[in-house]
């Protein structure tokens, strides 16, 4: 008798991936993993440190997450229409909330766990758990609706070859990412030592508040919004009858920020506008610009960039519903105001710096954008490979 949980599709193999996956439940009972080996998950498929307040919460309920394991949040309502799941290709064991689902692969001489990865790693598996997510209040993906998936698969060979492919372009991309932290320490330690070197002045008299109106110059297209990693971005907003009359322009090497700063994660949102577009912004946002006689835009925002910068606006933050970094507030910010040539270098430097940001990203896109490339090259081997052969025998 054939078995059930297979079926031979032109030299590939269809199987229920409930099948070849298994449940993990065990837990941190031990209470052996600390803080530093507790994670969350991002809508990017990696792993991340979390987010949540700890204070106070036992981590001995936490599921661990052993090397090799897939951990993943069964709720997929609000998550930007992906599904919040991650693949442990660390040596070291985590450890995730009770309320996330954590299995692993338990055919890996059918199934290698990478190339699963990459399976899941694509908007079309997206889609899917997204399409077939269930709940009122609550849309979820369950382990069941998981376990139900049927998946093709090509002969583990030529799983492992295409993987090979996959962890090259991602040790590349590391490689990358590596030295741009590299260069982002070199550009923070000059700051410092141009902080201890030269006396700190307030920046009130380099910079001037911007508030000009959107007065339909500029359209939906214009729009945005600013990241906790302070920079612009599109718009989040729903911006469907919105009056744009009413929005900030914040041209060319103009600043913008929000003043809240409580749950920002502990930083302020702020960017500064490096490209040669005009944009707007909600009259919510503050928006101002420098004197670049005294000081060039992108020093001031290699400044601002540092992780002391975000704890000092933080810690200067006043109110009791929400806490905000003003105006005021801002003026009074001090930094060394060293001589223009000095500024340039480390201006240059973080122009580079974001320059080579931006083009991880783009490397990380790749990255993710070859999985779906991948997965359908293996099984296109795999259907010509069968092709020949029975050519062959004919």
């Amino acid at each position: 008798m054939s078995n059930p949980s297979k079926v031979l599709v032109m030299g590939l193999t269809k199987y229920r991936l409930g099948n070849l996956l298994e449940l993990s439940e065990e837990k941190n009972t031990s209470g052996r993993y600390k803080m530093d080996s507790l994670k969350g998950i991002s809508i990017k498929k990696v792993f991340i440190e979390t987010k949540a307040d700890m204070e106070g919460v036992s981590l001995r309920p936490y599921l661990l997450v052993r090397p090799g394991d897939f951990a993943y949040v069964t709720v997929t309502s609000r998550n930007g229409e992906r599904i919040t799941l991650a693949h442990n290709t660390s040596s070291e064991t985590y450890i995730v909330s009770s309320s996330y689902v954590v299995f692993r692969v338990k055919r890996s001489d059918v199934l290698d766990s990478d190339y699963l990865f990459m399976y899941f790693n694509r908007s079309e598996f997206d889609r899917y758990a997204r399409f077939n997510s269930w709940g009122s209040a609550r849309e979820m993906f369950a382990w069941e609706d998981l376990c139900d998936i049927e998946i093709v698969l090509p002969p583990l060979p030529v799983q492992k070859k295409y993987v090979a492919v996959y962890k090259a372009m991602l040790a590349n991309q590391f490689a990358y990412e590596k030295g741009l932290a590299d260069l982002k320490l070199a550009c923070d330690a000059y700051v410092e030592e141009l902080k201890r070197k030269n006396k700190s002045q307030q920046i009130n008299q380099s910079i001037s508040l911007v508030e000009v109106r959107n007065r339909g110059q500029y359209g939906l297209d214009a729009v945005r919004g600013v990241s906790i990693k302070k920079e612009f971005i599109p718009t989040k907003a729903d911006m469907e009858g919105v009056p744009l009359s009413s929005y900030w322009i914040v041209r060319p090497g103009q600043f913008a920020y929000v003043p809240t700063t409580s749950r920002n994660g502990g930083k302020i949102t702020l960017a500064l506008n490096q490209s040669d577009e005009t944009y707007i912004v909600s009259s919510s946002y503050v928006c101002f610009t420098t004197n670049q006689k005294k000081l060039l835009p992108a020093y001031l925002m290699a400044f601002f960039s540092r992780s002391e910068f975000d704890r000092y606006a933080r810690f200067n933050s006043w109110g009791s519903a929400r806490e905000t970094f003003n105006w005021e507030d801002m003026c009074e910010v001090k930094i060394p105001l060293v001589d223009l040539e000095t500024q340039q270098t480390v201006a240059d430097m973080f122009v580079a710096y974001r320059l080579r940001v931006e083009l991880n990203e783009k490397l990380k896109a790749q990255v993710q954008q070859a999985c779906p490339i991948l997965i359908k090259g293996s099984l296109d081997e795999s259907r010509k490979a069968r092709s020949r052969r029975k050519e062959v025998l004919s």
